[in-house]
């Protein structure tokens, strides 16, 4: 940007900055996010279709999951990095709806862009988008229905969460699971699912042998075959400190002139190693957990002291232990006091091969159970642990709300003619934006319909038709037939709608704020237009 002195220009921001300013601006953004959009609109609903992310290395994922794909992909401009944000918060609120929200958005700025081309201005359009919000969100708290803590509805709602993922094959098996899990550790009407449910991959054997384990699963094994295999009532040590001979930060040299002086000093270095396993042999502790290693002269006296100790557990298991048994992690073991130490009713392990399977279980300061995923190979386990991991999340947003919506474009449909409706009471152009709204909301049934190979339009106009005599009127994929959602077992959370929406609707009016974008060149930049360089599927998971 530059400004004019008398014959010299004044740079007030660096000419090698990417500037773009009012329409060209909004284009180029809106241009961004329809284009994530349109990646992931093709694996909505149960006919979705599968993306393939190959990383740098050659690892592959293939999956249909909304968040999964955007979080695989290097995306490049700031826009539509801000539309994969909105699948971030979707998935951490909802737990499901990622997909549709990214979609709605994406249908969002498509009819902004046209309102805009017609002379309507996008401060117009914020404000018809808000009101648009406020009442989808009206309409569809009086569309959903009440249930109770209902088993065979927690089971529905999770098939359905099901229905188009890899392991749809065994979904009564997975939803029966879920729903388990989730009763299990249901506590004053919550469920904690990010603590208290562990999904552990465990590739072998088939889909059909995944099981509920009461307790943590590690796959490790215990440092010696004298070491006990069970521990009753245990006493948990986590340490995230090496119980080893400890090593200078600097090198250094020290001179050793006789084999009397060699043998002194490593008598002096087993000595330490002793020192620290007593400190922590007199805190009561019966079995070990470390981050770090755990050499031969500590195993020696562990094993003699009747410890179970395992070594280099990872972060993620430490916290977990933290959290099941009540123990601190401990960074200076030789300060360890019986405070320190949580509380097993068992450790125990399963089988001699390396690794083997510990159970640390009968917990008494939380209930955590592990779901163990089995399937013949890791992309199958893989696909298994991101279903499980929706279908716990909607059951989980059932049984905290204890509301329900039908599914199959039918609260789509519902909410865009209220909406529409609405529309005709509200003067001025703010309507036009209320309008398209409703048109954006119905780019979810109408990619499900799309997707499962039918004509889009022709679903939307007998939905339209359907709703003035059935609200619950919805698109079965599987038959083609437009019928009750709800008497057809096709049932979502009123969150995950919900959510979708309000998601969506934010991100785009946050889009359509912006008249003015100044990017930095990077010096290695290629020279594409940024609308165009959105993503790059190279890159790790």
């Amino acid at each position: 940007m530059a400004g004019q002195y008398g014959s010299q220009p004044i740079f007030i921001i660096n000419p090698n900055t990417e500037h773009r300013q009012g329409k060209d601006a909004l284009s180029m953004n809106i241009a961004a996010s329809k284009a994530v959009a349109n990646i992931v609109k093709t694996t909505l609903g149960p006919k979705g279709m599968d993306k393939m992310l190959v990383n740098e290395i050659g690892d592959i994922v293939v999956t249909n999951d909304g968040a999964m794909i955007l979080k695989g992909m290097d995306i490049e401009h700031p826009t539509a990095k801000m539309i994969v944000e909105v699948a971030k918060t979707q998935e951490d609120i909802a737990g499901d709806g990622t997909t549709s929200a990214v979609v709605i958005a994406g249908a969002l700025l498509e009819k902004a862009e046209e309102l805009i081309e017609g002379g309507v201005h996008p401060t117009i359009l914020i404000k018809g988008f808000n009101l648009a919000t406020e009442k989808a969100v009206e309409i569809l708290n009086d569309f959903a229905v009440d249930v109770s803590e209902n088993r065979k509805m927690l089971e529905t709602v999770a098939k359905t969460a099901i229905s188009g993922k890899s392991s749809e094959t065994d979904r009564d098996l997975i939803a029966k699971l879920c729903v388990d899990a989730a009763l299990e550790i249901a506590k004053d009407g919550k469920m904690n699912i990010d603590d208290d449910i562990i999904l552990r991959q465990d590739p072998s054997e088939t889909v059909s042998d995944t099981e509920i384990v009461e307790g943590i699963i590690l796959f490790k094994s215990r440092l010696h075959p004298s070491m006990p295999k069970l521990v009753k009532n245990a006493k948990i040590a986590l340490l995230d400190a090496p119980l080893e001979v400890r090593k200078t930060t600097n090198k250094s040299k020290i001179q050793i002139e006789t084999p009397e002086e060699l043998e002194a000093y490593l008598a002096q270095e087993d000595a330490d190693v002793k020192a620290v396993v007593d400190k922590i042999i007199e805190s009561g502790a019966t079995a070990v957990f470390t981050t770090k290693n755990i050499d031969d002269h500590a195993v020696h006296y562990l094993q003699k002291a009747g410890i179970f100790a395992i070594r280099r557990v990872n972060d993620d298991d430490m916290k977990n232990l933290s959290y099941a048994t009540g123990a601190r992690i401990v960074k200076k073991p030789h300060e360890i006091e019986a405070l320190d130490l949580g509380d097993a009713g068992r450790v125990e392990q399963e089988g001699d091969t390396d690794p083997a399977t510990i159970f640390v279980s009968e917990c008494p300061n939380a209930k955590v159970i592990t779901i163990r995923i089995r399937g013949g190979t890791e992309h199958v386990t893989d696909n298994l642990e991101r279903t499980l991991d929706d279908a716990l999340r909607v059951v989980k947003a059932v049984y905290e709300d204890k509301k329900i919506v039908a599914g199959g474009g039918a609260s789509e449909l519902e909410v865009a003619q209220k909406l529409r409706e609405y529309a005709s009471s509200i003067g001025g152009r703010e309507q036009l934006a209320i309008a398209a709204f409703a048109d954006a909301i119905e780019a979810v049934p109408r990619a499900i319909a799309d997707n499962a190979g039918f004509e889009g339009m022709d679903i939307i106009l007998k939905l339209h038709a359907a709703h003035l005599e059935d609200a619950n009127a919805g698109f079965d994929v599987y038959s083609g037939d437009v019928k009750n959602m709800v008497e057809a077992g096709i049932l979502d959370p009123l969150r995950v709608k919900t959510q979708a929406i309000l998601s969506a609707s934010e991100v785009a009016t946050m889009v359509l704020k912006v008249d003015d974008m100044m990017r930095a060149q990077k010096k290695d930049m290629m020279d594409v237009a940024p609308e165009h360089n959105i993503h790059n599927y190279n890159r790790p998971f």
